[in-house]
C-alpha cells in the first residue's frame, strides 16, 4: 500500500512515497490535519517558514499518537533568505518553532525571492550560500536530508557544480496538463527525487471533462487519479487537504492506471489560468 511504501533518497534516508501539503491551512487548524493524516495512515508533512505553520505542524506531530521516528516532516527556508547567516539562523528558528529536535529535511523554499520570481536574476550565489547553510545543519545532525523547491536546470547545475553535497529533492509544481518532463528527467537521471505540490492544480484539474471521464473509468475520483499519475511517473505527491474525509481518500490510490491512459494524461491540454490563484508567482503571478 502506498501509504506504507517509500522513496530512498541518494544519502540513503527513507522518505514516504505520499505526503499532507499543509499550504494555506491556518496555523492552529494544522494541528487537527497533521492528526487526521497520521490516522489516515500518512507518515510524512510537508510544511514552510512562508506557510506560518511550523508551530501548529510540529504540535500535531507530537500529539498524533506515534513514534516521532515513525514521521517524515519537511519544512523551507523562505524565500527570500539568500545569505549564509540569515540561512543559518532560519533553521535554528525553524527547529525552535516546530518544537522539533530534528528536522527530517529542510528544502529551499525558491530559487528567487517571491517578488523577482521568474526574473532573469537568478541569485546563484545566494542560493549557494543558503545551501551551505543546509550543508553544515545536514553534518551536524539538525537536518537528516536537504532539498530545494521551484529550482529549474540552471538552478540546480548551479549547486552541482559549486556545492559539496547535491540536492536530495526539488519540489515542483506537477499535475495533470502541467507536467514538466524535461526537467523531471532531469532530476531524475542526477539522483534526485521529485516531489510535486499542487498534484490537481489547485482544483483546476477537477473542470477537465476527460480527466473527469478517465476517473471514472477507473472508479476513483479526479484527485485520486492525479496521485497515482504522478506516483507512476517515480514523483512524490504532495496533496493539500484540512478535511478529514478528503486527506484519507487522496490517499486511497492502489490502482494501476494504464500505458495509454498515462500517455493520454500526459497530453491533456496545459492549464493557463489558475483562478483565484494565479495572483501566486508559482501560478504565473507576483505576489
Amino acid at each position: 500500500m502506498i501509504r506504507s511504501e517509500t522513496y530512498t533518497l541518494s544519502n540513503g534516508v527513507e522518505i514516504p512515497k505520499l505526503g499532507l501539503g499543509v499550504w494555506m491551512i491556518e496555523d492552529d487548524a494544522t494541528p487537527a490535519a497533521v492528526k487526521a493524516a497520521v490516522d489516515a495512515g500518512y507518515r510524512h508533512v510537508d510544511t514552510a517558514q512562508a506557510y506560518a505553520n511550523e508551530a501548529g505542524t510540529g504540535r500535531g506531530v507530537r500529539e498524533a499518537g506515534v513514534a516521532r521516528d515513525a514521521l517524515f516532516v519537511t519544512t523551507k527556508l523562505d524565500a527570500g533568505i539568500k545569505s549564509y547567516a540569515e540561512a543559518v539562523a532560519a533553521i535554528d528558528g525553524s527547529l525552535k518553532t516546530l518544537g522539533l529536535d530534528v528536522i527530517d529535511m529542510m528544502i529551499i523554499h525558491s530559487p528567487q525571492p517571491w517578488r523577482n520570481f521568474g526574473d532573469e536574476d537568478r541569485f546563484f550565489d545566494g542560493n549557494l550560500e543558503a545551501w551551505r547553510a543546509l550543508e553544515e545543519a545536514h553534518a551536524a545532525g539538525k537536518l537528516r536530508a536537504i532539498g530545494v523547491s521551484n529550482f529549474q536546470q540552471e538552478d540546480l547545475q548551479n549547486l552541482f557544480d559549486n556545492a559539496s553535497v547535491k540536492p536530495m529533492v526539488n519540489q515542483v509544481l506537477a499535475h495533470v496538463s502541467n507536467t514538466p518532463a524535461a526537467l523531471i528527467d532531469f532530476c531524475q537521471s542526477n539522483g534526485v527525487l521529485v516531489e510535486a505540490y499542487s498534484p490537481i492544480g489547485h482544483g483546476e484539474v477537477l473542470k477537465n471533462e476527460k480527466v473527469g471521464e478517465m476517473a471514472a473509468t477507473y472508479g476513483v475520483s479526479i484527485p485520486q487519479l492525479c496521485i497515482r499519475y504522478l506516483l507512476q511517473l517515480g514523483l512524490l505527491p504532495l496533496p493539500k487537504s484540512a478535511t478529514p474525509a478528503h486527506i484519507a481518500a487522496n490517499a486511497e490510490v492502489d490502482f494501476e492506471i494504464s500505458a495509454a491512459d498515462m500517455q493520454a494524461l500526459k497530453e491533456i491540454e496545459t492549464i493557463k489560468d489558475y483562478g483565484e490563484h494565479s495572483v501566486f508567482p508559482v501560478y504565473g503571478g507576483k505576489m
